[in-house]
């Protein structure tokens, strides 16, 4: 089976084919991009496009590679110890199933999302190398080698916070998703919002690259911020011509609480529009 895109997920013919490689060459795909243009939430199309189960592993600063493949629950075996519990004989009663495990053992090879690497400590990608290399890894305390039964799809996001190391690189197939175009977006817009104005989402779609071309701005605004925006303008029933305006007042665009997301962008704003103001 192969990567089209869904009804639910607008993929550019380059996105397909790093998806469709990734998988032919059986080497996880790792995707970088702007945030929110819909990293994570290719994961989930690529499941459902490819009819697999999704398991997520969200990664946090304080997430250590031990944690995909499992945790020795040594205090709880403690207490049972303590309870008299017959349970505490096995060990194996104590060994909790991390994400890459779960993956390893399903019987129809899953899509794995490990999101967001980047936060992790340094070494965090180099600590999985062997285990997405081998597709295994060994249990010390059970004594026994955990092997995929299945190759899962492996999908890793990453949003530039930190290099990640060469040794990493080598093993991914990469792929960077480039911010949509304007007809990228209309498509996009499509999706979400099926039937809209033409003459609204002209209009918005003007503001809104507009905006993203200041200069200066401190974050860009993104595709879902853009969707969450055009939410408001028709929940708000916002017509084109106010977006058409070019009083000097109304530079900042209305809702901007939805595109602009910090004091210094809003700021920035304000100064344009002073002067702006002075200037006619």
């Amino acid at each position: 089976m192969r990567f089209e895109g869904t009804e639910n997920f607008v993929a550019t013919e380059d996105l397909k084919v790093a998806v469709n490689a990734a998988v032919a060459l059986q080497r996880p795909l790792l995707i970088k991009g702007e945030p929110g243009t819909g990293k994570t939430v290719l994961a989930q199309e690529i499941a459902s496009a490819l009819g697999r189960n999704l398991i997520s592993w969200h990664i946090k600063s304080t997430t250590k590679a031990q944690q995909g493949l499992y945790e020795y629950d040594a205090v709880s075996r403690l207490r049972d110890s303590q309870l008299g519990d017959a349970r505490v004989h096995d060990i194996g009663n104590y060994i909790v199933k991390g994400k890459l495990w779960e993956a390893f053992e399903a019987d129809t090879a899953p899509v794995l999302l490990i999101d967001e690497i980047d936060k992790a400590d340094i070494e965090f990608p180099n600590d999985l190398l062997l285990e997405l290399d081998r597709m295994e890894f060994y249990v010390y305390e059970t004594r026994q080698t955990i092997k995929a039964k299945q190759r899962p799809v492996i999908v890793i996001t990453s949003n530039n916070e930190k290099e990640l190391p060469d040794a990493f690189l080598r093993r991914c197939f990469f792929h960077y998703i480039k911010f949509p175009d304007r007809e990228t977006m209309e498509r996009i817009v499509d999706v979400h919002y099926p039937g809209i104005s033409q003459l609204l989402l002209r209009e918005a779609l003007t503001s809104f690259f507009e905006l993203r071309d200041v200069q200066g701005l401190k974050k860009r605004p993104s595709t879902s911020e853009f969707l969450d925006w055009l939410k408001l303008l028709l929940v708000e029933d916002i017509g084109p011509e106010l977006l058409r305006e070019k009083n000097v007042a109304k530079l900042i665009p209305p809702l901007h609480g939805a595109l602009l997301k910090n004091e210094q962008d809003v700021h920035l704003f304000e100064r344009v529009a002073f002067m702006a103001r002075r200037g006619t």
